[in-house]
């Protein structure tokens, strides 16, 4: 496992460091190409996100839906099955680490990322209706789906069979972050989350959570859609609803706490990781990087489940796609991050249990500039009086990538560790002979347990009880996103191989869900953003190739209007379904 940690490590690091250096900080190419297309798509379909985005919460209630029209869900299941893979960790972990990380103002650049974002989701959902694969339903089985789309097919079938060699890279690509950002990362988030709660080993968890995936994408598209248009819905009203008690009990810090946010999103400060300190392409970085993981504009997985809506419009699916982002990100990170901050939590440091074998230890190295890098661990690390004794330029013990200022040997922090903490074998020796396997300091919280943390907080004036809310938002997000994502990729794999690899696909991901479960949350976090990085490019350079067959769809739609005829086609199938 430790070797690959350090592979993993290794790949990521020339991942966000490809690209263009300013002021001795690299700005990714995963960067880059995120807010270079949203900022052309936006200007090449002027400002769709702000133009539809009503039209596309109309579209959504199903007013204009009509069951003849080819397709496998509703436009409400479409959006919900997306919801259930975007609304999920990325809202309640995601957001927590942007904030430790880069410090409040990287919730600045999520929501510049979620905006421009609804542009290229409207885009990409649009064409996977346009270009994808539509089957007569007599011709397969229910569990199968009777449609086929998303990127590789609009790659394809849009740009031209000499481009299929980039669309069997997209596929091969998103299978993979299949695997990892919508099933590994979510596993690991929901088994840390119940373990660090009640103590109950990770296995024991995957393997739970594991069986109650299996028995839900084994059923296919339609029951996915079922599944996820119940639990989207009441997952989000039960989180939504926490925040807003919390925002509403601190209403007074709500204007002080924007003001935050503006200020440090182009002049941060340090943050709780030592991020900061001026360091504004690590915030920028940050918020782009955690924004994409929330709401995956430009990713290319939800056009997948939007080209399985009923609708013989493209656009009209793509209007309910730029919903996505505004609900993900402006709405309900937004809520996650006002909550962290108000509470003050992304600053607090609480006892904490340090468990020297655990994936939550990393080791850090004043980088030059006023902040911290990770490096590679050290042999050993001498602690005297509770306190590491480091030279200058050497690397210092850190828990969730924050320097400990003081070890002791138990819980309740009496008595001061003196000793020598040794990285290979993954324990102490104190100076007084005996082992220890953990030790115990103030740190700070990180991910899914600082927001439960942070809603603990805020709901204390009514009772102890907000930890719930988070830990039982973690369990559903993580589930019905893991459910979601085993659609986008069981469509990859029939893309590559055919109707035949789905059932297999499926299996393989039930067992990457248990894997998940076991592996160290620094990897599984590292793992997904290393193939979200690299999946992004063939899909956002589609998409500027073809924005033009956006933009004649977009125009071609609104002119003729066709949504005033599917309202009255409508009225009359609910007429008729009420007389039978």
């Amino acid at each position: 496992m430790d070797t690959l940690a350090q592979i993993v490590t290794a790949v990521k690091h020339f991942v966000d460091d490809f690209g263009p250096e300013v002021d001795g900080e690299t700005i990714p190419i995963k960067v880059i190409a995120l807010l270079g297309a949203g900022v052309f798509l936006t200007l090449r379909l002027r400002f769709v996100q702000f133009r539809h985005l009503f039209h596309g919460f109309a579209v959504t209630s199903g007013k204009y839906d009509d069951p003849n029209e080819p397709g496998d869900v509703s436009h409400f299941q479409a959006l919900t099955t997306a919801l259930s893979a975007t609304v999920g960790i990325g809202n309640i972990a995601g957001a927590a680490w942007a904030i430790h990380w880069g410090g409040p103002g990287a919730l600045f650049w999520m929501w510049m990322t979620a905006l421009l974002g609804m542009a290229t989701k409207f885009s990409e959902v649009t064409l996977a209706q346009e270009y994808r694969e539509v089957k007569d339903k007599a011709d397969v089985k229910a569990s199968e789906g009777s449609v086929s789309g998303g990127p590789m097919y609009y790659i394809e079938r849009g740009l031209g069979h000499g481009w299929k060699w980039m669309a069997v890279f997209f596929a091969v690509m998103l299978g993979s972050t299949a695997f990892l950002t919508g099933n590994a990362v979510q596993a690991n988030t929901v088994a840390d989350t119940v373990q660090s709660t009640f103590g109950i080993p990770n296995i024991v968890t995957g393997l739970v959570a594991a069986a109650l995936i299996a028995s839900v994408i084994l059923g296919g598209i339609t029951r996915i859609g079922k599944v996820t248009g119940v639990l989207a819905p009441v997952m989000a009203a039960i989180y939504v609803t926490g925040a807003l008690i919390i925002i509403v009990i601190n209403i007074g810090d709500v204007i002080p706490t924007f003001g935050l946010i503006f200020r440090e999103a182009f002049n941060p400060t340090a943050g709780v990781a030592g991020t900061g300190i001026g360091a504004f392409l690590v915030t920028l970085n940050w918020g782009v990087n955690r924004g994409l993981f929330s709401n995956e504009a430009g990713q290319g997985s939800a056009p997948i489940a939007h080209a399985a809506a009923q609708t013989d419009e493209p656009v009209s699916e793509g209007v309910v796609g730029l919903v996505e982002p505004f609900i993900d990100t402006i709405v309900i990170v937004t809520m996650t991050a006002l909550v962290i901050v108000m509470t003050g939590s992304h600053v607090a440091k609480v006892p904490s249990e340090l468990t020297l074998g655990g994936g939550d230890i990393s080791y850090i190295v004043e980088n030059g500039r006023g902040g911290f890098e990770e490096t590679q661990a050290p042999g050993e690390i001498q602690v005297e009086n509770g306190a590491q004794r480091i030279t200058a330029g050497a690397p210092a013990f850190a828990w969730h990538d924050v320097a400990v200022e003081t070890f002791y040997t138990d819980v309740e922090q009496t008595r001061v560790f003196s000793g020598t903490l040794r990285s290979s074998t993954k324990d102490a020796l104190g100076d007084d002979g005996q082992t220890y396997v953990s030790l115990y300091a103030d740190a700070p919280e990180g991910g899914a347990p600082l927001t439960m943390m942070a809603f603990r907080t805020g709901l204390s004036p009514i009772g102890d009880f907000g930890h719930h809310i988070v830990l039982l938002s973690v369990l559903l997000f993580g589930l019905s996103t893991a459910i979601a994502w085993s659609y986008y990729g069981d469509r990859c794999a029939e893309y590559l191989f055919g109707p035949r690899a789905v059932t297999p696909y499926r299996l393989v991901y039930v067992g990457m869900h248990l894997m998940g479960a076991l592996i160290a949350p620094a990897v599984a976090w590292d793992l997904g953003d290393i193939f979200l990085g690299i999946v992004i490019l063939p899909n956002l350079l589609a998409l500027v190739m073809l924005s033009g067959k956006v933009n004649k769809l977009m125009n071609g739609y609104f002119e003729r209007r066709p949504w005033l005829q599917n309202l009255e086609d409508h009225k009359k199938w609910k007429a008729e379904h009420k007389k039978h």
